[in-house]
């Protein structure tokens, strides 16, 4: 299976901070993969709502949580692009992945088995000198992967405040030249402060 990659945007703004670092990373890849860029600001998602033992569940063909789940499952690569917020990640990046929770239970995807052996990779710019704080964020991308039996790529940090101000971190994009050339392994529980970052 040739190589896809879903470039999920979980900012606020476009052409912020996490964007720009991941489209950095992005261009190193070979011609010949795929890039699908959604964002989910422009695709909002409604609040989750947990149906496990009230009723049954049926496949979204509309809207944003159809379009969400088609391209999660055509990806052999997703990329979580979200910005540091409160320690972890943006509130309509968290809604989504809660979306997991029902599409495992959705008729007709088999959705964990598609997704296990693909890789979860992550990016994210953080308004902070040490990188350590962007810890949960991380946590919640390796222990997603691992529950889903994915590889985990690791999270490429950069540094950033204002708008541009990623593209100052010369050690953040020196990363992003081989980011995705790594060859990442199965995420295991629990999560170790050892799994690699960018």
């Amino acid at each position: 299976m040739s190589r896809s990659f879903l470039f999920l945007l979980g900012s606020s703004r476009t052409d912020g901070n996490t964007e720009l670092l991941a489209r950095r990373a992005a261009e190193q890849l070979p011609t010949d993969v795929e890039q699908r860029w959604l964002s989910l600001a422009e695709h909002p998602l409604p609040d989750f709502e947990d149906l496990r033992h009230d009723s049954d569940h049926v496949r979204p063909t509309e809207g944003a949580a159809g379009l969400l789940l088609d391209a999660t499952l055509a990806a052999t690569d997703i990329v979580i692009a979200s910005p540091l917020y409160w320690y972890s990640v943006s509130a309509s990046t968290k809604r989504y992945l809660d979306y997991w929770s029902g599409w495992l239970r959705t008729p007709n995807t088999d959705f964990k088995a598609t997704l296990a052996g693909r890789t979860l990779w992550g990016v994210t710019a953080l308004a902070h000198p040490e990188e350590e704080v962007a810890a949960p964020l991380i946590g919640t991308l390796s222990n997603s992967a691992a529950y889903m039996e994915m590889r985990f790529g690791g999270v490429l940090l950069g540094n950033g405040s204002k708008p541009g101000d990623v593209l100052e971190d010369s050690a953040a994009l020196a990363r992003a030249k081989t980011f995705f050339a790594q060859e990442p392994s199965l995420a295991r529980f629990p999560y170790e402060h050892e799994v690699p970052v960018g």
